[in-house]
């Protein structure tokens, strides 16, 4: 094994020098200089620590946000527009693997929801199949989960998915008349919150919460990161 693969995937017990030094922190905080980490929504480098920097991160606290009845649901929350930083995160989140930005994404979340809907529990937006095996991770459960530890909620996993269509890119009209086939896995909570990256037209929210209603849940909010507005300002 050569000298550099040593470092990059050293031996079990074996990331301690012989001072006790961790190699393998000193040799990330040495590559930050060589290539500084970049801002997942200005590209800019920023601290190490972070995955945005602090004007992004402002930018994104001046976001409104806002909540408002939507067909086929309760009250849906969302943090953000999606537009500007906010759609630079969600692309950095969902095609650039940048996992650790689903914590920024949930945190900008919670601030809203401190006043919204009570919920038994968060049930994130179940994937398709087909796409969760290509990304290897899903979005929607990654921030879930990090706003479950911010509410102090637990999640439940209690939908599924069929593979269909991608929704992205799809027309309104298409989107709405043949929404994603979606079902229940296991008994799901009275009270649910569901937890999706960007809300457009809100067909994909309406199926699921259409599969909660008929296994048994009574009430359903839901909470998105970022919604779509239209030429006017109005919900796409």
């Amino acid at each position: 094994m050569t000298e550099l693969a040593r470092f990059a995937h050293p031996p079990c017990g074996a990331l301690l020098d012989a001072r006790g030094v961790d190699a393998i922190a000193i040799g990330r905080a040495l590559a930050t200089l060589v290539a500084p980490p970049l801002c997942a929504g200005c590209a800019r480098p920023c601290s190490a620590a972070e995955t945005i920097c602090t004007a992004c991160g402002r930018a994104l606290a001046r976001e409104p946000g806002g909540r408002a009845l939507v067909a086929g649901l309760g009250e849906v929350t969302w943090a953000a527009r999606y537009q500007g930083v906010a759609r630079e995160l969600v692309a950095a989140l969902k095609f650039g693997g940048r996992l650790g930005l689903a914590a920024v994404l949930a945190r900008a979340l919670a601030r809203p929801l401190a006043a919204g809907p009570a919920a038994d529990a968060i049930v994130a937006v179940p994937p398709a199949p087909a796409r969760r095996r290509q990304r290897g991770f899903d979005p929607a459960e990654l921030i879930a989960e990090a706003l479950a530890v911010e509410l102090g909620l637990p999640v439940a996993r209690c939908l599924r998915r069929a593979d269909g269509p991608r929704q992205v890119g799809r027309r309104r009209a298409d989107r709405l008349t043949s929404p994603p086939s979606v079902s229940a896995s296991a008994p799901p909570p009275a009270s649910v919150l569901l937890v999706d990256d960007v809300l457009t037209t809100g067909a994909t929210l309406s199926a699921c919460a259409s599969a909660l209603r008929a296994a048994g849940t009574t009430r359903v909010d839901a909470a998105v990161f970022a919604r779509a507005l239209g030429d006017r300002g109005r919900a796409a």
